[in-house]
């Protein structure tokens, strides 16, 4: 059976343990506190060295990289459609995983950070100056999705894919950070169908909305 290394509240273990549940894979969830610290256990660093999660294992092979682990897991049911099979699909796949983690969830983290991370983790107040630093990355960012999505069901189109999983985390404490998504309701109206697929409600846990 298949293992996921995953802190349940991280946004990155959402998408992951959520396209598992959306699969209907076997798989078998190992908690890494974050809070912690067990992320730097001697075990877990042996997994991976970025001493961060999520981390699958399959048999010998250890995979770390949460949108690599997207991609993994959908080429295990190519029937379920959500990895295409063609290469254009693919690269559009590509582009929107580099895409949400090089600008997308970096952009909006401070804003879920001062507003709910810090909370959870007794940290203090959020610092004001943070909050709007992520405002701002949120409406340089957010314009991307509300242009593209426009005539969309999904990002790719018609069909749902891996894209959706990994842009979707950005998103998942979009309520309890109050991120200022009244402007672009296209993001809001993709947001709002992907949130209610049974498998990512199944995945969430508190904070996340």
């Amino acid at each position: 059976m298949m293992k996921l290394h995953v802190f349940p509240p991280s946004p990155r273990a959402l998408k992951v343990r959520a396209l598992a549940r959306h699969l209907d894979l076997e798989v078998e969830e190992v908690i890494v506190d974050l809070f912690k610290g067990e992320q730097r256990a001697p075990g877990f660093a042996q997994l991976n060295a970025n001493m961060r999660m999520p981390v699958l294992e399959d048999g010998d092979f250890v995979l770390w990289e949460s949108n690599a682990i997207l991609q993994y897991l959908a080429a295990k049911k190519p029937e379920a459609g959500l990895w295409p099979s063609d290469a254009r699909g693919q690269a559009e796949v590509a582009r929107w995983s580099n895409w949400e983690s090089a600008h997308w969830s970096p952009g909006v983290t401070p804003i879920a950070f001062e507003r709910v991370v810090k909370k959870l983790a007794g940290m203090g107040e959020p610092n004001p100056a943070e909050v709007a630093r992520g405002e701002a990355n949120f409406h340089a960012l957010a314009p991307v999705l509300e242009r593209h999505l426009t005539g969309r069901r999904w990002l790719l189109g018609d069909r749902l894919t891996v894209a959706d999983f990994a842009v979707a985390t950005g998103m998942a404490f979009s309520d309890a950070a109050q991120f200022p998504v009244a402007k672009y309701g296209e993001l809001a109206r993709w947001y709002d169908a992907f949130r209610a697929l049974p498998a990512w409600q199944k995945s969430l846990v508190p904070p996340q909305a």
